[in-house]
Parts: C-alpha cells; structure tokens; sequence
C-alpha cells in the first residue's frame, strides 16, 4: 500500500493545537476559502469560509441557494492531543541539568513519554500583543530510569518528580532561549505562551502488509484530517443538497472542553447563529434551520486489543482496518442515538464504507467526546464516530490506512446528504 503521505505530512505540521488549527485553514484558503475575522461584519455569502480561535477551527461552506429543506451538516472533531505542558516559568535547573518544567495535559500515557525526542510546540505572545506559532524540534527528553536503580521493574512515574524533560547540561540551554529562537525574537519579549510536548519521530506505515500507521496524535487529528478531506471534496462539488456544511475542530477536548475554543464554549453556537442572521434569517427561521440540522462528531475509538480482549465487550469488538465505529453508550458517555446512527449508518452505506461498533465492558469506564457537549450546548442530533485505534493517548498509537480514507469518504457522503 502506498503511504498516505498527505495525512503524514498534516500530523508533522501539526505538533499542537495551534498549528493542527493553522494548518485546516491553510489547507482551506489554498482551496479557495476565506479568511472571517469575528470583530467584522460575518461573511455569508456562497462559498467557503474559516476562521480560527485560540487551537481551534470552524469552517463553513454555504450553497449557491437555501431550500426551504436546508439546516447546517456538521463534522466536529478537536485539535488537541494529551502531553506535557509548559508551566509558565518554564525553566528549571537539577543536579546539573537543564530541564523543562512541565504539567501534565489531558491523559496521556506517562511511561510511553519516557526516552523519546521531544518538541516543545505551540503558541507565544510577545511584548507587542503579536503572537507566534514555535516549534523548536527536537530538543527535549523525559529519561527514564535505568533497570539496575529499578530491578523490579515496576517504574510508576511520579506526575511531578520525574516527568521533567531533559534539555542540555546546565547552562548550555534554556526553554526560554529556545521559544525565543523559534520565535524569532528575544527572550524578554515573551510574555506569555501555551506550549506542549510533542513527539517528533514522523508519521510510518508499518507491519507486514504495509497497512498500519504508527503516529503520534491520531487522537485526534485523524478525524480533523478526514472532516477538513471530506469538507474540502464535498464543497468543491457542490454537494450539499443545499445544506450549509460546516467543519468545527475545538481545542482542549482532552481538558474537559470548558474554554472559548473548546466544545463547551460558544464557538459553534456563535457561527451558525451568525451564519444564519447574515443569510438574512430572524430568530424563528433559525430555529427552524437548526431543526433541520445535524451533527457527526468524530474521534478516535477504541479497537480491540488482542492481549487485552476481557476489557472489551464481547459482542462489540471493532477491528483495525474494517471501517469507522460507531460509539454508543447508555450513560450518554456519547451523543449517538437509534436516530443518529442510522443516518449514519445510510451514509456509510451510500459511500461504499464497512461500519463497526463499540459499546464499552459494562466493568471498565469508557472515555468521552465533543459529541455530548456539543449536542446539549447547540441542540443539534449527532452521533459519535471514529477511526480504531491501538494504545490511544500514547505518544505514538496505532492505527489503519485503509480506516482514514474509510472515514473520509463516509464523513463526504454525510455532507453530500448522500443517505
């Protein structure tokens, strides 16, 4: 199988949520689409439009004419992946060493952090109110702890005590130098950042077959990749059936959602509601838009684990490589109703595409997802979905080529209305 170089070199140019965001609407404006600045009059007119928030993205596309039928078609996903954040005094010095201070960010799994090649990336502000994207590469790394000092091998890494990176000898480097070269500028024009380990070992496919992906942050910008896919084919043909199709990528999913540019904020509710004022619709008239109205939100769901078959239910047992999963659960864990996934289910029909299932082991917790909070905050059915994974929230997790163009291609029959 041909590597799926495009969607490598979208998961490198995307080592934080800024530059997965910057990254959506660059692709976009390269296709076409246009830049909304929020403190302007709201652009509505046919065509598409992006506009990015603190990590976050929503794309719109609106058809050359409303229908009396038409509402918005939604592909939610988040920019944001589990690591290691940069507290805001940064720099810290041990026994010698140069170190980062960090906190830890979402749930990653710690111990897959150990001995690796480490960026620290995403967003500084300068003296000057400007802000700037960073990536310094690979300048950081958390060491592990040798056998011979641990013979039981049963290292438990403290959240604080040993998850501090490591970058240089004392007095070779600094986290503050090292933004500020990324940056651009000098050290004491930082006055602020939002920065995030990363892993920089590149995206491969791997295994016998050739069909597997090995990367980092799959979780979940597998699914930005597939919304941004399915957005740009669908609005290049015009398909919408007269619906406005909308991509929205929220940051700080993997912290709860509770930000501006998070699920919770009101960044979804502010697009559609001023989408459809500068469509001309009163209050009334976008309810009843809003009626018409849908949602998909995507994220990565669980595969099933081969050594670890019991923490899975029995009769729902999704495969790498067999199509995108439906995600249920009883609790409301996730936004999918008998309603949602069937229209789901018709769109994978019409795109030719396998769909799977995961209802969690009714012992063991399942995660959750933008689909909830987004469905309670807009009002809007949704169903939740995603691509399997393997090792979610490791530094690198595990995934299948054949999953991501599956669900590219069902997320495009979606917008298409092709159900």
């Amino acid at each position: 199988m041909d590597a799926p170089q495009d969607f490598f070199d979208f998961i490198s140019a995307s080592p934080s949520a800024f530059h997965a965001a910057e990254e959506v609407a660059r692709r976009l404006e390269a296709a076409g689409f246009t830049r909304q600045d929020p403190a302007q009059a709201w652009d509505a007119q046919p065509g598409g439009h992006v506009l990015s928030r603190d990590g976050a993205v929503v794309a719109w596309w609106v058809p050359d004419a409303l229908t009396g039928e038409s509402g918005f078609r939604i592909v939610g996903a988040h920019t944001d992946s589990p690591g290691f954040a940069l507290k805001p005094h940064p720099d810290r010095a041990a026994f010698g060493f140069a170190q980062a201070a960090v906190e830890v960010y979402g749930g990653p799994i710690v111990h897959s952090w150990f001995d690796r090649e480490l960026t620290l990336a995403g967003r500084v502000t300068l003296a000057d109110g400007s802000t700037r994207l960073v990536d310094t590469g690979p300048v950081a790394r958390i060491a592990n702890l040798a056998i011979h000092l641990e013979r039981k091998n049963e290292f438990n890494p403290h959240p604080q005590e040993h998850t501090s990176p490591i970058l240089a000898l004392e007095g070779d480097a600094s986290v503050s130098e090292l933004l500020a070269e990324a940056a651009g500028c000098e050290p004491d024009e930082i006055l602020g950042h939002t920065v995030i380990t990363a892993d920089t070992q590149p995206p491969r496919l791997f295994g016998a077959a050739g069909d597997l992906i090995a990367a980092g942050r799959l979780d979940n910008l597998s699914s930005v990749y597939c919304g941004l896919e399915a957005l740009r084919g669908a609005a290049g043909a015009a398909e919408s059936g007269g619906d406005v199709l909308v991509l929205a990528a929220f940051n700080n999913e993997e912290v709860g959602s509770e930000s501006t540019s998070g699920a919770a904020g009101p960044l979804l509710t502010e697009v559609v509601e001023r989408t459809a004022a500068a469509l001309g619709l009163d209050r009334e008239e976008t309810y009843r838009m809003l009626a018409r109205s849908s949602m998909v939100s995507a994220d990565a769901a669980h595969s099933v684990h081969p050594n670890f078959a019991g923490k899975h239910d029995p009769g729902h047992l999704p495969l790498i490589n067999r199509g995108p999963v439906t995600k249920i659960n009883a609790k409301q864990r996730y936004a999918s109703t008998d309603r949602t996934v069937a229209a789901w289910r018709r769109a994978c029909r019409a795109a030719g595409v396998n769909d799977q299932v995961f209802v969690g082991n009714n012992a063991v917790p399942c995660g959750s997802t933008i689909g909830p909070i987004s469905a309670t905050r807009v009002g809007i059915p949704t169903v939740d979905v995603g691509i399997p994974l393997l090792s979610m929230h490791s530094a690198r997790e595990l995934a299948g080529a054949a999953d991501v163009e599956a669900l590219t291609r069902a997320l495009r029959a979606y917008l298409a209305a092709a159900e």
